[in-house]
């Protein structure tokens, strides 16, 4: 065991006159990691804040439809667009979502208009559902229409519901006086005075 730990040890820790040298990269590597985070507000994600979602601008149009809707009262971004029925299913689908966000916007691939993929679609459609499940077992709703619950279920809500909760939004135009809450500036207010 004690051999086996020295064969690793001596695998990772670096020659004498290397030390210095890894030390030095390791401390660029780590400030390059820390900075991408600070900038990218890395910890808002973990917020359920619909201020988050407009870290990316080309989200204002649909923070600015949301804010403009009924919805607004009761939900935020989270409630809707990722799974709420359990805690992992939620977080691990809020990674997966985030990364692929991330490497779209970094590699500059952003289409001018967004439309919800297919995983959304289901998180949506059991959001709806769920917070919705009166409109499903209201006996006053369902004897009024023969196989209200069944028709309802088959197909997703926003083929009736299209303009719920974001209208159309095929861009900023869709709101034009809308105020949307703009990401403060990560440059540090030392180094803007600085820089004046």
């Amino acid at each position: 065991m004690i051999k086996q730990l020295k064969k690793i040890a001596t695998f990772v820790i670096p020659p004498s006159n290397w030390k210095l040298a890894v030390i030095l990269i390791g401390g660029i590597l780590v400030g390059l990691a820390s900075y991408v985070l600070y900038i990218s507000r890395f910890t808002s994600y973990f917020s359920d804040s619909p201020r988050t979602c407009v870290n990316c601008h080309i989200m204002a149009p649909q923070y600015a439809t949301w804010s403009h809707s009924a919805h607004r009262e009761a939900t935020t971004c989270n409630d809707c667009h990722v799974p709420n029925d359990n805690f992992f299913k939620h977080y691990f689908f809020k990674a997966k979502d985030g990364m692929r966000h991330a490497t779209i916007f970094t590699l500059r691939k952003e289409p001018q208009v967004i439309h919800i993929k297919e995983a959304g679609k289901g998180a949506v459609l059991g959001n709806c559902l769920r917070c919705h499940e009166k409109l499903f077992t209201d006996t006053r709703i369902t004897k009024a229409e023969n196989n209200f619950t069944q028709s309802r279920r088959e197909r997703p809500c926003w083929e009736c519901h299209r303009e719920t909760p974001h209208g159309r939004v095929n861009s900023l135009s869709s709101v034009p006086n809308a105020r949307v809450p703009l990401p403060e500036s990560p440059v540090p207010s030392w180094l803007k005075t600085m820089m004046n």
